[in-house]
């Protein structure tokens, strides 16, 4: 395997998404903090002609890749990511914490599974600094070293993990499934669980991707903490989301500035009659952020009023943007039906329009998008499939007594 060099920084959650994959790999690599080496900065910004897109992954014949998918480190380094057979009793769509969660229950209920995901074993929570609100770790865990437990638990189970590729197709064959991989390679199962997650909504402005946790970021639980006597936080949205997280981040800041680009508000009319009530909030309506400043950090936001016209720079210590999520259900098109947001509707068991097909966490419709409750939506789905396993396809009974 060829050495490679990956530059990047301590804030940057897709470094260190980058550096789990080729551990997981066993790839041998060299890692370079831009912040505390200018030289390794000076190797970035001559690679990108003054860009600092990261993490910039070099490579032995002096190629580079920036920012790259798992799927695309997979073929640059020729890693022959595949399932290890053709058929399995389930297939699990998504190595998050509802997709971990659900395999880690089916091997000790005896059901051959599979994990198939794109990107890096454990999801949005993997890329996450801190998680201060876990049951059981009263001082908070680091994303990735938790997200590491719950693979390790997995593969102590004998669950087969397949990272670094996606799911193109899905379709129905009498009643299994056709699963055919990114790949190419085709396996069937009897059910499949979509556990692919949802991704947040961004604002699409100049530096906010360079600070996504450096300052930016998309949830109040996981990151306000961090922020505990800052003099000011800023809230991007006026949903109930939005109000929700800000009345959270109160406890942690002495000012909260709600800034919403519609006209008004749209959240509950109690949550506004609460923010407006509390003197720590000061709310923006027909504002627009331009742009977000900061090296290595998050030093201003700049703004725009859009009835004046008026240019407005204010500086929190950090911005948590909440204008929504969007499910990450391409897959499902087709296939389950979907709310008016493209989520996956499901019953009570997590089961989908179709007999063979489920779904939980942060892609099913209704769910809270909490660590917590898609680790709950995960093993209560798996509990559904078994059931359903034995009912039509003589799935063994196994009593689990622990």
């Amino acid at each position: 395997m060829a050495q490679i060099t990956v530059y990047g920084a301590t804030w940057c959650p897709d470094c260190r998404r980058t550096k789990a994959f080729l551990s997981n790999h066993q790839v041998d690599y060299t890692w370079v903090d831009i912040d505390a080496d200018p030289a390794g900065l000076a190797v970035v910004e001559r690679i990108q002609s003054g860009g600092r897109t990261i993490p910039t992954v070099v490579f032995e014949d002096g190629s580079h890749l920036l920012e790259p998918t798992d799927e695309e480190l997979a073929r640059k380094l020729g890693i022959k990511v595949a399932a290890e057979r053709s058929s399995y009793d389930l297939v699990v769509v998504g190595g998050g914490p509802a997709g971990l969660a659900a395999a880690i229950y089916a091997a000790r209920e005896g059901i051959d599974c599979v994990v198939v995901d794109s990107g890096g074993l454990g999801g949005n929570a993997g890329l996450t600094e801190r998680i201060e609100n876990y049951p059981g770790f009263p001082d908070g865990i680091g994303g990735a070293e938790l997200m590491n437990r719950f693979v390790q638990q997995a593969q102590r189970y004998g669950v087969e993990l397949v990272a670094g590729t996606s799911v193109s197709n899905l379709r129905g064959l009498a009643q299994d499934a056709e699963v055919t991989l990114g790949s190419g390679q085709q396996v069937s199962a009897h059910a499949v669980l979509l556990c692919m997650g949802s991704t947040y909504r961004r604002l699409g402005i100049p530096g906010e991707d360079d600070l996504i946790g450096a300052g930016v970021h998309f949830c109040a639980t996981c990151d306000g903490p961090f922020y505990r006597g800052a003099e000011e936080l800023l809230v991007v949205g006026g949903g109930n989301a939005a109000l929700e997280e800000g009345m959270f981040l109160s406890k942690f800041a002495k000012r909260i500035r709600i800034v919403q680009n519609g006209p008004r508000l749209t959240a509950s009319q109690l949550l506004q009659d609460k923010a407006r009530a509390d003197p720590r909030f000061i709310i923006h309506t027909d504002t627009s952020l331009r742009r977000l400043r900061g090296e290595g950090r998050l030093e201003a936001v700049e703004a725009v009023d859009n009835r004046s016209g008026e240019e407005i720079t204010w500086t929190p210590a950090a911005a948590f943007i909440f204008i929504g999520q969007n499910p990450n259900s391409k897959l499902a098109d087709g296939l389950a039906t979907m709310d008016r947001w493209g989520f996956v509707r499901t019953s009570d068991t997590f089961a989908t329009s179709l007999p063979w097909l489920f779904a939980a966490g942060d892609v099913r419709s209704g769910s809270t998008k909490q660590l917590a409750s898609a680790v709950g939506e995960g093993v209560a789905a798996l509990l559904a499939i078994r059931s359903y396993l034995q009912q039509h396809h003589h799935l063994p009974m196994i009593e689990i007594n622990d």
